[in-house]
């Protein structure tokens, strides 16, 4: 058993989400066996870390959102193929497919069929707390998926990275804080990803991502989310050394979103970066 006396459950919308997640992985668990095999079976996914080192500009990650807690309904009518296709050849480095139902609006079959239109690497983005949620990830073509450090226990976090690795998963761990940054770092993910926003009061803070990227070492994958809506913001995030950026709301707004999309795209790294 973990020991978890040292660590607080999250509150607020993150505390919500989590418990319907584990209610949701309680339901997925049953079905563990098919998964794995599933799984097993499925043909390999384009390499997630691989894509976001690559290249001169910084790299973006696009995310297909029609809602969210902070900002209710965004985009209702995006449609997760079309979509997801329009992003990829508009220069997205790779797609962030929401997956989590109630707030979201996202479900499996989204990334079931983006994964069917595009050829880059797909991030599964929802709140994962079982082992169940990784190997349905990889069964849905996911490169991929999100782990909040904020809404996990230190041992929890740890056993899904491994479990993930295991399953040909790349974990993205999401911190906010220089405890989960070291948390994050004692494990053998090679994403990390700065939220500006606090998801347990959905207040956006900047000074978060200034001084949390700069100290991610080099031999990882920085990735700058939230906040950002033009070229400007992507620039800032290149030159506190962002590997990537995770676009989300400000593409499912934006009246022509390949225009928008191919401006963040040519922006060019920061010398930290390369």
């Amino acid at each position: 058993m973990q020991d978890i006396s040292n660590w607080t459950p999250p509150t607020g919308p993150l505390g919500r989400l989590t418990k319907a997640a584990f209610e949701r992985a309680e339901h997925l668990a049953s079905s563990l066996p098919e998964l794995r095999a599933r799984a097993r079976d499925a043909a390999p996914a384009p390499p997630f870390a691989d894509a976001l080192r690559v290249g001169g500009t910084v790299a973006v990650i696009a995310e297909l959102k029609r809602r969210s807690p902070s900002k209710g309904v965004i985009n209702a009518d995006i449609r997760a193929g079309d979509r997801g296709r329009l992003y990829a050849e508009a220069g997205a480095r790779a797609l962030s497919v929401l997956t989590e139902p109630a707030e979201f609006g996202g479900s499996a079959g989204d990334l079931r069929e983006v994964a069917s239109r595009v050829a880059v690497p797909l991030l599964k983005k929802d709140f994962h707390v079982h082992v169940a949620q990784v190997w349905e990830a990889r069964s849905l073509g996911a490169s991929a998926m999100l782990f909040i450090a904020r809404a996990l226990a230190p041992g929890l976090l740890a056993a899904l990275v491994d479990e993930a690795l295991e399953a040909r998963v790349e974990p993205l761990i999401e911190i906010r804080s220089e405890d989960e940054l070291a948390r994050a770092v004692a494990t053998p993910a090679q994403v990390i990803g700065v939220n500006a926003r606090d998801l347990e009061t959905l207040v956006i803070d900047p000074t978060v991502t200034a001084r949390l990227i700069p100290a991610i070492s080099g031999d990882r994958v920085r990735v700058a989310e939230s906040g950002m809506s033009t070229a400007g913001d992507v620039a800032r995030a290149a030159a506190l050394g962002a590997h990537a950026v995770l676009i989300g709301s400000s593409l499912s707004l934006a009246p022509d979103p390949a225009a928008t999309l191919r401006a963040m795209a040519t922006v060019p790294r920061g010398a930290h970066a390369r």
